[in-house]
């Protein structure tokens, strides 16, 4: 019997000491124009993007527009120079935005979303002892959805906001019937698996205001998202022993946090008083100090009514986790893209929405855009029986695209196609134990990760 506790408790283990960080846009960039310009969109995002980097941008898509996208992140993290186990990430991103008028207002509603496409929502065992990327690990496997609106109630102010959604996991599982220890294929054991996906959702807010022929200003607010997993397990029945038979029940319960995205307060500017040029920055404070341990708390109980003349020693009820409060520090992000716009071929054509002057342009249009970010790690040295190993990560992007204006009578607004390529170094960190007897001991770690994509927007 104490074998059978023991592997409840370890299939139980294994079932919720997973965790990722966030999901795929908030690491790597939403569509390929935002990864390529290191996500300094606040300001600056009037496509299917905006419904993550500032959603009041929606407002000012020209027109109708449907997006689609795919992205692939090879994510080469190290311990000791060996592989880590992040697996790479990749999936599908794509949404829509609708454009339009209530009461003479302007009005915009915007759809995203981003499918990994090798599952929902993954789930991975590692105790808090154990190295792990701790910010990195597996958090594009996780579905991310977006709904907002936006308006346009002054000439220079844009407002937006909805609701983003999260998926999350959770599980029960029970066993019944009769078992026989002396012979297992005569043993008669039912089970019974409940496992369903569930969303959680958090608040955008945005804002944008034109600053003159300068450019544009945006404000953005991301709400605090927290992924809950959920596992329940029951164990019930008899088991035989050589003709005696021992009523057993073994429950276990197991809570911990999957997936945790802080809040996030973004200020950006977006300078476009030169024609085709576009120079933007964002700084986004991130709460990182409110991030939760992924420990699982677990709670096991068990019972059992042997033959009174029969002497059987019960295991102990396991102890619960020790956690160890993280301390991760909040920190301010800045963001820097720059776009430029090539007028490559062809003669002007009307472009639909593109202003009273009858949007004349080009036939092809080549925009270049670099990008770089700075994120200093929130994640205090483990010097401890801890390992969430992180380092500061230097994000350099590069990206271009072809604008095809008004390409087919049935398309009057233009076809854009957009690639982008992302280098992300982690400088190698070297973690030092206080306790020379730590049976991890002294580490090192960094890496790399490259990021490659493109993205397709039809804008009628």
């Amino acid at each position: 019997m104490r074998r059978l506790s023991c592997a409840a408790a370890s299939l139980l283990a294994l079932l919720a000491a997973g965790r990722a960080r966030a999901h795929a846009p908030d690491t790597y960039g939403f569509g390929s124009r935002g990864a390529s310009m290191g996500g300094a969109l606040a300001a600056d995002a009037t496509d299917f993007s905006a419904s993550y980097y500032n959603p009041a941008g929606l407002v000012g898509a020209t027109g109708l527009g449907l997006s689609i996208g795919y992205g692939h992140a090879s994510n080469r993290l190290r311990f000791n120079d060996r592989g880590s186990g992040v697996r790479d990430v990749h999936g599908l991103s794509g949404g829509l935005v609708v454009p339009g008028e209530v009461l003479g207002v302007p009005f915009a509603f915007g759809l995203a979303t981003f499918l990994p496409d090798d599952g929902l929502s993954r789930i991975k065992a590692i105790r808090q002892e154990t190295p792990r990327w701790e910010l990195y690990d597996d958090r594009l496997s996780i579905l991310f959805l977006a709904a907002n609106i936006a308006v346009r109630p002054l000439p220079f102010l844009e407002l937006g906001g909805g609701v983003a959604f999260l998926a999350s996991t959770r599980g029960r599982f029970s066993v019944t019937g009769r078992a026989d220890a002396l012979s297992p294929h005569d043993s008669a054991l039912r089970h019974e698996v409940d496992a369903d996906l569930t969303s959680i959702r958090y608040p955008q807010l945005g804002a944008r205001v034109r600053a003159g022929d300068l450019g544009f200003v945006g404000v953005v607010y991301r709400g605090e998202a927290k992924l809950p997993l959920s596992i329940d397990a029951r164990l019930r029945g008899i088991v035989d022993f050589a003709g005696i038979e021992v009523p057993l029940l073994y429950e276990l319960e197991s809570r911990t946090v999957d997936a945790f995205l802080p809040q996030q307060v973004v200020v950006g500017a977006s300078f476009q008083r030169i024609e085709g040029l576009r120079v933007n920055l964002d700084v986004t404070w991130v709460n990182w100090s409110a991030y939760e341990s992924p420990v699982a708390r677990t709670r096991a109980h068990l019972e059992a009514a042997p033959p009174p003349d029969l002497p059987l020693d019960l295991p102990d009820e396991p102890r619960p986790t020790s956690v160890v409060p993280l301390r991760f520090a909040d920190r301010l992000v800045p963001r820097l893209g720059v776009e430029y716009v090539l007028v490559a071929a062809g003669g002007l054509r009307k472009v639909a929405g593109q202003g009273a002057q009858g949007g004349a342009r080009r036939a092809v249009e080549i925009p270049l855009r670099a990008g770089y970010v700075y994120e200093r790690s929130p994640v205090p040295p483990q010097r401890g029986v801890t390992n969430y190993v992180d380092a500061d990560r230097h994000t350099m992007s590069l990206g271009a695209g072809a604008v095809l204006n008004r390409p087919l009578e049935e398309l009057p607004g233009s076809l854009r196609i957009d690639l982008h390529g992302q280098l992300s170094v982690l400088p190698e960190v070297i973690v030092e134990k206080d306790n020379p007897a730590d049976f991890v001991g002294d580490y090192r770690a960094g890496g790399t990760m490259v990021n490659l994509g493109a993205t397709v927007t039809a804008a009628f």
